[in-house]
């Protein structure tokens, strides 16, 4: 088998490995927080924790690649990561859980930054290529179809910590064939790393998630909260100062001025802080709501994700037959139209409801996964393809971790403002327990929280959560169709076809004389 197929299969696995963890971890929330003791908020940081560092440093390790060999960094994001995947499922508690995804971040930013260039590298520009993402765009779809599946059948047969234990043998055989058969390559224009802006850059990022997860708890006005918000604006503030004096920039703002840079960008943020960061709260109303359990809540997944990895590898060969606008425009269009189609739902309403939104958005992301990783790649000089992969991945991830934190607290706020009202004049009413009852009501903890109330106020007071639990639900869904549109929209205007790297097909030549 040729080099650049065994370098395409290297990528394809440590890709589906990545979304794998990231979508049977979805399924197994549940089970984490009934045995580990988590809280909500704890629940939220088993992905932000994650999103936050590989967000904060899939940049760097771009950076890193170009310098000291793609290659190399992608084994070692392979090597970090299959060690975390291990100190996961050996987590005695939700702080060391949630360290060790962080140190997973740590590892999936190396091979994320690279993934991309390292298939760039080996295949050209236009239906090679095209052909080659169709695939990446398949393997994304079917982590995703598979990972509910796979994740509930191991939680339930195997208890939660199988879902990190997989990796580990992925990852060494994964190791073994990089340094067999991938080719080593770097920027020879490559110089220094741009510390000052990872810094400024990953405080920035850290210090706003932190602030949308406390917000509800410490109260938006609060000391804390304001400090929060008021240092992630400066420091990103200096972050962007420091990019336009550094003559190494880890984020070339000169790439912005390219709209079809900027629109693929936004289209990636787009629909991960959409419908994939909102995967967590589906799962929380499949499985604590209505009280599935994990492998009946993957099989219900299915519709969105054998969609998705049906869609794919023709969106692939679409590639270069279809402008790359309009495939992003139609494909977040159809995620916003599928999570306006999940929203309104009741307390008489079963998972049913969501089917036409699942099959909706599923075709959707499809369509857009392979577009996206073709473009991020395709509107940069081959040469900065991994700095170019790593900042897709970044916006991707900031996407993840950013709507994670926004929805949540927009779910609370929200969940907690109906349970208020509901018992009024009642001491469910009162202070933050409101806030608690539907936190309780989201992570499986609801009956816990109630015998906390007289016997004869529990059933209605267990009645206000879950309808605070809806109206939260149903306000994400509602406000994530409107980011997908946005996205549709924005992409649709910056996205140009002539600032895209295609084959050009060869000139006849002409004979003298």
């Amino acid at each position: 088998m040729e080099r650049k197929w065994w370098t395409l299969v290297a990528v394809l696995v440590a890709t589906f490995m990545l979304l794998l963890d990231i979508t049977v971890v979805n399924v197994a929330l549940p089970a984490i927080r009934a045995d580990l003791g988590a809280s909500f908020t704890d629940l939220q940081w088993v992905f932000d924790a994650y999103a936050l560092t590989l967000a904060a440093l899939v940049l760097t390790a771009g950076s890193l690649a170009d310098r000291l060999g793609r290659r190399r960094v992608f084994a070692v994001g392979l090597a970090v990561f299959s060690l975390a995947s291990l100190l996961c499922a050996v987590a005695p508690n939700p702080t060391f859980l949630n360290l060790a995804r962080a140190l997973q971040g740590v590892g999936g930013a190396a091979m994320f930054a690279v993934s991309l260039a390292l298939v760039a590298q080996e295949f050209a520009a236009g239906r090679e290529r095209g052909t080659a993402m169709g695939m990446y765009g398949a393997t994304i779809g079917v982590a995703v179809a598979i990972g509910p599946l796979v994740g509930g059948a191991l939680t339930d047969w195997l208890g939660w910590e199988s879902i990190f234990y997989v990796n580990v043998p992925i990852g060494l055989l994964t190791l073994a064939a990089t340094y067999a058969k991938v080719r080593e390559s770097r920027d020879p224009n490559a110089t220094r790393v741009d510390w000052a802006g990872v810094a400024t850059f990953s405080l920035s990022l850290f210090l706003l998630v932190l602030a949308l997860v406390r917000g509800n708890a410490e109260g938006w006005g609060s000391a804390l909260i304001v400090v929060l918000f008021v240092g992630s604006a400066l420091l990103m503030g200096a972050f962007v100062l420091v990019e336009r004096r550094v003559p190494e920039p880890m984020l070339p703002l000169g790439l912005f001025a390219r709209g079809a840079f900027t629109g693929v960008q936004l289209a990636a943020f787009a629909v991960s802080g959409s419908l994939f960061a909102l995967f967590l709260y589906m799962t929380l109303y499949l499985q604590n709501y209505l009280g599935y359990s994990p492998f009946q809540a993957g099989l219900r997944y299915l519709p969105v994700t054998v969609l998705s990895f049906v869609v794919a590898p023709i969106a692939g060969i679409m590639l270069s037959r279809v402008q790359a606008r309009y495939m992003l425009g139609v494909g977040l269009g159809a995620v916003g139209a599928g999570l306006l189609l999940m929203s309104g739902i009741d307390a008489d309403s079963d998972w049913t409801t969501l089917l036409s939104g699942f099959l909706v958005a599923g075709a959707g992301v499809g369509l857009i996964n392979p577009v996206i990783a073709d473009v991020a790649v395709s509107v940069v000089p081959k040469q900065q393809s991994g700095m170019a992969a790593g900042i897709n991945d970044t916006f991707r991830q900031v996407g993840i971790a950013v709507g994670i934190a926004v929805w949540g607290a927009v779910f609370v706020g929200r969940g907690a403002a109906e349970v208020r009202d509901l018992t009024a004049g009642t001491a469910a009413a009162e202070g933050s327990r409101p806030r608690e009852l539907v936190e309780a009501a989201s992570s499986g903890s609801l009956e816990q929280a109630v015998a906390a109330f007289p016997p004869p106020a529990r059933a209605a007071v267990t009645a206000a959560a879950r309808e605070g639990f809806l109206a939260g639900f149903n306000d994400v869904l509602t406000l994530g169709a409107l980011l997908s549109f946005a996205g549709a929209v924005l992409a649709l205007w910056l996205v140009r076809e002539d600032e895209i790297e295609r084959e050009r097909p060869e000139r006849p030549e002409v004979a003298a004389g």
